[in-house]
């Protein structure tokens, strides 16, 4: 499909966009969940799960088994067990979709700036771009902790427009989910969603989106 007319920059997602990761979930998550001596999560509950960032993961994951009152009291011990476990594999269980290097390589021909925005914690998303060799296309790059609040609220897209220096209706976010679609609207910002990614086991094309692409280097010049 054709790139918006007039575009200054390109906000990409990470997970389910750029990269499937659900492989280094499914490990970091059933590690942690085996030292707590809780019973094993499949790939189906992480794809339908992921998306909301790594707190929000653990606390429906432990949700399976506890109620309330256990997720609460269990939740600190397994956020430092996760996170231990997913930093020793981060990459390791994940691959670059097709089609996304020849997408981000020709993005970055037509001199747009690019910044990656996630949900994931940056100190798991920073790594996990060098180790895929994604790093370098990305002028900025910020996790679900670098600002007050996560995507669905447009605030990370308004903040990252900022330190593009890029005017929110010029400015494309490229996601997977709702999610994305939902804080690009908000944010004033167009948006195109991959079919591939993770999208809650919901039907990516009912997203309020416009336009779908199966590969990123189906993204063509306006011109």
């Amino acid at each position: 499909m054709k790139l918006p007319a007039g575009l200054q920059g390109v906000i990409v997602d990470l997970d389910g966009t750029m990269v499937d990761t659900a492989g280094d979930f499914v490990v970091a998550l059933n590690r942690m969940l085996g030292d707590l001596a809780l019973p094993p999560i499949d790939h189906a509950f992480v794809a339908r799960t992921v998306g909301k960032g790594s707190e929000h993961l653990i606390r429906q994951t432990l949700a399976r088994t506890q109620d309330a009152e256990g997720v609460h009291r269990l939740y600190e011990d397994a956020w430092a067990h996760y996170q231990h476990h997913y930093l020793a594999i981060n990459g390791e269980h994940a691959a670059v979709f097709p089609g996304v290097i020849e997408g981000l390589r020709r993005l970055a021909a037509l001199g747009l700036p690019l910044a990656c925005l996630t949900n994931k914690p940056t100190a798991f998303a920073l790594p996990l771009l060098e180790r895929k060799g994604l790093a370098a296309y990305f002028r900025r790059a910020f996790g679900g902790d670098a600002f007050e609040r996560k995507k669905p609220d447009p605030l990370p897209l308004l903040k990252t427009c900022e330190a593009l220096g890029t005017e929110p209706a010029r400015t494309l976010m490229i996601g997977d989910s709702i999610n994305d679609a939902m804080a690009a609207r908000a944010a004033g910002c167009p948006v195109v969603l991959v079919t591939y990614g993770y999208n809650h086991g919901e039907p990516v094309r009912s997203a309020p989106a416009d336009g779908f692409v199966d590969r990123l280097d189906e993204l063509e010049p306006a011109f």
